[in-house]
């Protein structure tokens, strides 16, 4: 991120990411949050005060259907959020939509190593505790191609599994995902 850039902050929770992306943008950057849930919106509403950051705004909507113009954001960032969107394809297509040309993704996620289990996959909290929804490396790059991007990136951290094995005292779900950083860039040509 640079001073000046529009950032774009998928699932944006009570806005942590948001105001640390402020501080990289400013004095002449915006950052936009968007979180489905109006509590987290209306706390993060509440955050921008006590962090005195008048250049970051949050709005209600899913990631998947974006309430951001077409081509107003250099940076689409998220944060353990893109592996919880049924539909990631959606999620990726609309980034695409609302980066600028030459505008880029950075994602933090975890992936999907192995197959999981079937208890993994039809337990509740798995469904919801950033598992279950996991996708694998591989899925992850043809989905974004798909919708449009380039210089494609992916790159697990190894080194996560220890902390991911700790997620689940009855199960080892280290054996079956990781942390990965998730890049990608827009085309400069493509409007």
């Amino acid at each position: 991120m640079a001073p000046g850039e529009t950032v774009l902050d998928l699932g944006s929770g009570a806005g942590f990411d948001c105001f640390l992306a402020a501080q990289e943008v400013s004095p002449d950057g915006d950052v936009i949050g968007v979180d489905m849930t109006p509590e987290m919106v209306s706390k993060a509403r509440e955050n921008v005060a006590k962090n005195d950051a008048d250049n970051v705004e949050f709005r209600l909507g899913e990631i998947s259907h974006l309430p951001v113009a077409d081509t107003t954001v250099d940076v689409v960032i998220s944060n353990c959020v893109v592996n919880l969107a049924p539909e990631k394809q959606l999620v990726f297509d609309d980034a695409y939509r609302v980066l600028r040309p030459g505008g880029r993704v950075a994602i933090s996620d975890v992936v999907q190593t192995a197959p999981f289990p079937d208890d993994v996959k039809m337990d509740p909290d798995s469904l919801t505790g950033c598992v279950a929804g996991a996708s694998t490396v591989v899925n992850l790059e043809a989905m974004l191609d798909s919708a449009g991007f380039e210089a494609i990136e992916i790159a697990p951290k190894d080194e996560s599994t220890e902390f991911i094995s700790d997620w689940d005292a009855d199960r080892d779900l280290g054996d079956y995902l990781v942390s990965a950083t998730i890049e990608a860039r827009k085309s400069p040509q493509n409007p």
